[in-house]
């Protein structure tokens, strides 16, 4: 029999609730995308509602895990253009946004795109790159446009970014500034397979690619119409206090050097607010908020000392989630 302290919380029970959408489009797109990735609908489940919030996903996992896959799956499956850039210390801002030449046939300056101009850029092992290029990524992930020459150019709608790093203690990887880390709505791993998952990829891949398999579901129009009911999703005025007690929270740990900015209140926000769409709600509930928020925080998070920690960082976002009075709903 199962002693009590090991069982859920009423948090975590409320959390593990939400574990899976209602809505038929997020289904019919966890069925088409486990075709190519086995085993990871959790993880596929948070992405695809980040999607829906309008945000970036950072993934951080070791190489050969399915990352790349992952993103040419999504971007088959809403029919979106995916490009993949593989960052190393000597890729220059120039290759990632553009830049303009001279063209003498036509005699003046043309603009040539970057690898940004997309609507999917898998930006791979992004804490390997330079500063400067680091920097290129901060615009286009915040506005959705370039400014190249003092001109600005706007990227495709959709424009989702999907970055992957390698653990910090990996040869040649540097951790990302903080400015950075606040632009992704979430951080998440895909980390290895079981062993079961594993085998069925090994015969899968017999008899040819599983992405061959991958069906579209959607396209950027359906995925905007669902946006746009995401961002009606009503949220009760006890709902956004419990979002700023929660970031307070953080800010005023005694464990942490840096808490949660507001931008990580509205990545709170949008990220729940997706959840409670995926459910079949239109209006917000404290469980959405605690079925996301370790996923939206803890990257945004830098404790005392040095160094990452990101076991330290999740334990913090469990106390934080313990110790919050829950709201009242309206």
């Amino acid at each position: 029999m199962q002693k009590s302290k090991d069982k859920p919380s009423v948090r975590e029970a409320a959390s593990m609730a939400q574990a899976r959408p209602v809505n038929p489009f997020l289904r019919e797109m966890l069925a088409q995308i486990g075709k190519a990735v086995n085993g990871k609908d959790d993880v596929i489940y948070k992405i695809l509602l980040a999607i829906l919030a309008g945000g970036h996903i950072l993934l951080e996992d070791m190489p050969g895990v399915g990352k790349t896959t992952l993103a040419l799956a999504i971007s088959r499956t809403l029919d979106l253009s995916c490009k993949r850039i593989q960052f190393t210390p000597d890729v220059l801002p120039t290759d990632v946004v553009g830049f303009t030449m001279y063209n003498k046939e036509q005699d003046r300056f043309i603009f040539k795109e970057g690898a940004a101009f997309c609507n999917l850029l898998l930006a791979d092992e992004i804490n390997r790159t330079s500063s400067k290029t680091q920097s290129a990524l901060l615009e286009l992930m915040e506005e959705g446009a370039v400014t190249i020459d003092g001109v600005t150019h706007p990227l495709p709608s959709p424009h989702i970014v999907i970055a992957t790093q390698n653990p910090i203690n990996c040869v040649g990887t540097q951790r990302l500034p903080e400015s950075q880390l606040d632009r992704f709505l979430v951080r998440l791993s895909l980390g290895y397979p079981g062993p079961d998952h594993e085998i069925a990829l090994l015969k899968a891949r017999q008899s040819g690619n599983p992405l061959d398999t991958v069906e579209r579901v959607a396209d950027a129009a359906a995925l905007a119409v669902l946006r746009r009911e995401v961002e009606q999703v009503y949220v009760s005025d006890s709902l956004y206090a419990y979002i700023v007690a929660l970031t307070n929270a953080t800010r005023n740990h005694a464990s942490l050097r840096l808490g949660i900015s507001p931008r990580g209140s509205l990545a709170l926000m949008q990220m729940a607010k997706a959840s409670a769409f995926a459910q079949g709600r239109d209006y917000l509930l404290p469980d959405d908020i605690v079925f996301v928020c370790p996923d939206v925080f803890c990257h945004r998070m830098l404790l005392h000392g040095t160094g990452e920690d990101p076991e330290a960082a999740a334990a913090i976002v469990r106390e934080v989630l313990q110790t919050t009075p829950l709201p009242w709903t309206d």
